[in-house]
């Protein structure tokens, strides 16, 4: 894992297309902007493993409506779990 220090307005660059740029810094967290191409998905971390949990069970033939869908990402972004801290390893 590259380990980065940037202060606000600052960014790194991922390949030749992708830019993450820190916008403000608070006592809640860390506000990041990301500027990419639209031919690649940029999603939350939590949004990222519920697409991938609906993608399984359509696979195994459990799909949910797409308002299912919809429901279970408002309810989860109104309450996110939190993140495990990284230096726990």
């Amino acid at each position: 894992m590259l380990v980065v220090t940037r202060k606000r307005n600052e960014a790194i660059i991922i390949g030749d297309a992708i830019e993450v740029r820190v916008l403000r810094v608070g006592r809640d967290g860390v506000r990041l902007g990301v500027t990419a191409p639209p031919s690649v998905p940029v999603h939350r971390t939590e949004i990222y493993k519920l697409i991938c949990e609906e993608n399984r069970a359509a696979a195994a033939g459990g799909a949910t409506l797409p308002g299912d869908f919809a429901a279970r990402i408002r309810l989860r972004a109104q309450n996110p779990a939190p993140e495990p801290d990284p230096h726990d390893d």
